[in-house]
Formats: structure tokens, sequence, C-alpha cells
């Protein structure tokens, strides 16, 4: 974790008993034993301004952090700074997950708002896969899904038009962001620049412009400020050839 733009509380505004997301009908429900457990598990809360590194390529972390609330996205460089957009982070994404399996991160994660972050040790895994086989797999349910939202970003990048891709982007993020209740007003509003747009379907800026005005044109979207408001997700899944998430109840860690 960068210290640049991070404040670690040693106390908890949200003790795991009281947990904000965990009413919300997308996650499981734990059982007492699991909970009591993710309790323990957790060690503070790590509150992130807006442009932090969260983490690094290459670093090693001592620590998991589940996102309680904000955003973020995971991103790889070149050594000549080009960067490509993996995922976007939202409230009940895990982070760091890789770098527990791997050894070190071999991605970066950045805020793109500001973020506040369950954080856990990471030496508690180990105990976590002797004890608690549910949570386990959950940790393994995590992975896969991670797996599959890059198989289908993979499937766009590489089959779908400029404008299909751009469609499917939004309508994926704008999707999981309903699910996890940040569409307090009437539309999802993505805190997001067309640059990271642009980074994440490997197009230019003047084209990844064009392909927004176009979906703008269609009444589909909104561009302001803060970034792209979602006015239709029906209409973006559809011209995307894109079915939806397709998923029930998930873990959370």
């Amino acid at each position: 974790m960068s210290d640049q733009g991070s404040r670690v509380g040693s106390g908890r505004q949200y003790p795991c008993e009281i947990c904000p997301l965990r009413p919300l009908p997308v996650f499981r429900d734990f059982e007492k034993s699991e909970l009591a457990f993710i309790s323990k598990f957790k060690k503070g809360e790590l509150a992130v301004d807006k442009g932090a590194t969260v983490l690094v390529e290459g670093s090693h972390s001592a620590h998991l952090y589940t996102v309680l609330s904000g955003w973020a996205f995971r991103y790889k460089l070149l050594q000549d700074g080009r960067r490509q957009i993996l995922n976007y982070l939202m409230p009940g994404d895990l982070i760091g997950l890789q770098g527990s399996v791997m050894g070190e991160m071999q991605h970066s994660v950045e805020a793109l708002s500001p973020m506040l972050l369950c954080v856990f040790e990471r030496e508690s895994l180990q105990e976590l896969y002797r004890n608690h086989p549910g949570l386990a797999y959950d940790i393994t349910w995590i992975a896969s899904r991670e797996e599959r939202m890059l198989d289908e970003n993979l499937l766009s990048i590489g089959r779908r038009s400029a404008l299909e891709r751009a469609a499917y982007l939004i309508a994926f993020i704008g999707s999981r962001a309903r699910k996890v209740g940040l569409n307090g007003r009437q539309y999802v509003q993505i805190p997001v620049t067309q640059q990271h747009i642009a980074d994440t379907l490997g197009l230019s800026l003047v084209h990844t412009n064009k392909t927004i005005r176009k979906l703008m044109d269609r009444k589909l979207i909104v561009w302001r400020d803060g970034g792209c408001e979602v006015i239709d997700n029906q209409g973006l899944k559809q011209l995307a050839g894109w079915e939806g998430l397709g998923e029930s109840r998930r873990p959370l860690i």
C-alpha cells in the first residue's frame, strides 16, 4: 500500500456484525462461526484518497482488502507508460488475493474515488483454509469470477466492434454497480474519464470520444463532469449482445 493518500484507522467504523454490505441481497448469508472468524480476521479499516495507489505491481503486501465503499481499477503498465486497465473494483470486491497466491502483485490498483477498505492479514488465510471450508470455497469462487470477467473482457476486445465494446463495458460496470447499491439516484454514475475507457478498451482517446458520442446520441448514456451516467442499461446490453451478469448470490469476505 502506498503511504500517499491512505489513512489507516485503528478502530472500526463498521464491525463485521453490522457491515452495511451484508444486508444487500446480492451477498450470501454467513454462518455464525464464519462471521466470528471474519470479524477476527479483519484488523481495521483504511481510508484511501481518490487517485491514490492501493497496491503496486511487483510489490509484496502483508494484507488483503475488501472494498467497503468507493471505486478503483486494476491495471498493468508497459515500460513506456502505456496502460491497460483490466477491471474495475467496487464494494464487496477483494483486493490483493493474487499477491497472496503468487507472492507478489502482478498488477497495480488505483482509487477512482475516495475509498474505505477493510484490512485483513494475509497470514490468516491459512487458518481460513484449514478451519472454514465454506469460506475457502468462497475465495475460490471469487478467483473464478475474476477469471470469468476477464474472459468476457477479452472476448469484447477481440471480437466486438468499438461501439459494442464501449456498450458492453459500461453495461457491465453499471450492472455490477446496481447489484451493490451504487445507484443512489435513479441512474448509476461511473466515476471514470474517457481516458479510463480508452485504456480499458484498447482504443485511442480520439476513437473513444467518437464512440462515446454515438452512445450519447442514442440516449444510452450521458457524460458529465463526474463521469459516465448510465441512462439505458438494457439498451447498452442489447447493443453489445450481452445477456447480463447471470450470477446468483455471491460471497463477501
